[in-house]
């Protein structure tokens, strides 16, 4: 298990190589023995690719450098793939689930419920904080797991709050680990590896790009029963979680506020549109009392 882990991630290092190509080359090809094996140009035929891709593909296959990297960080880093016991059921259900995770910290939260994540704008109002101290302690002490993205704002006063109270909490990143963004969460990033867990998809050494923060909001949503925003604009990259949480099948939970204040027009747009106003925890839990309940 352990070589077939270490050679999902170097596949998915590879050039040339989607996460749906990897799926579909595990699904054909489960020991992947075969890829190893095969020249340029049976990749180019199996796998419907161009040659020039096969070749790229082919190259970083057979590159030693590329592989003792990939052994060193795995050795660095717990890395959980999608083969592995610890990688999460719910985020296994959602379209275009992650094949690789790095993580640091306690990598037994993944599997841990009830879970929600915790969204918003990064310049929240001064009454934000305020309405997650009426709605998330009582979450945290019964054990829900707080799952957001580190980001400024709502996303770091989330973590910073199940730290506080001593809860669980995941940070999803948009880069690798070497590249904390931003720089001025370096502390809550070392506190919630010794604390709670941070994952990311990207290789330690990729520095966080533009699209990979949409990207990664499908991890923060696929990882939790529901998601819930404390303040968002109309126009917002909050709002990509929110439509990849309703992808998923999953509760969308919306804080009201002031109608004046532009950071709470999008939570209203939301509860129009269908998702749950909340006013305090019970709101929450009453969504899942029947499931909590059989668990």
């Amino acid at each position: 298990m352990e070589l077939l882990k270490t050679k999902i991630v170097h596949l998915s290092r590879c050039r040339s190589i989607t996460r749906q190509l990897l799926r579909n080359i595990l699904q054909h090809d489960p020991s992947l023995n075969k890829t190893y094996q095969s020249s340029a140009n049976q990749l180019s035929g199996w796998l419907n690719i161009s040659l020039k891709k096969a070749e790229y593909f082919y190259s970083d296959l057979h590159n030693v450098a590329l592989q003792k990297q990939v052994i060193k960080d795995m050795q660095l880093y717990q890395t959980v793939t999608i083969v592995d016991e610890y990688y999460p059921p719910m985020l296994n259900t959602i379209k275009d689930a992650p094949i690789v995770l790095y993580t640091i910290g306690d990598v037994g939260i993944l599997k841990k419920l009830p879970s929600l994540s915790v969204i918003g704008t990064r310049k929240p109002t001064s009454q934000a904080r305020r309405k997650m101290d009426v709605i998330l302690p009582l979450l945290i002490q019964r054990g829900w797991v707080i799952v957001s993205g580190m980001a400024r704002g709502i996303d770091s006063f989330a973590h910073q709050m199940a730290l506080y109270q001593n809860g669980k909490t995941i940070a999803v990143l948009g880069g690798g680990f070497h590249h904390i963004y931003p720089r001025e969460h370096l502390p809550l990033f070392r506190e919630i590896t010794q604390k709670g867990l941070v994952i990311t998809e990207y290789p330690p050494d990729q520095p966080p790009k533009r699209h990979q923060f949409p990207e990664r909001n499908r991890i923060i949503s696929g990882l939790t029963m529901g998601t819930l925003v404390i303040e968002a604009m109309e126009r917002s990259g909050t709002l990509i979680t929110v439509e990849q949480a309703l992808d998923q099948g999953r509760e969308v939970f919306a804080v009201p506020g002031n109608p004046w204040v532009q950071q709470t027009k999008g939570c209203h747009q939301m509860i129009q549109d269908g998702a749950k106003l909340v006013q305090e925890s019970k709101d929450i839990i009453q969504e899942y009392e029947g499931i909590l309940l059989e668990n």
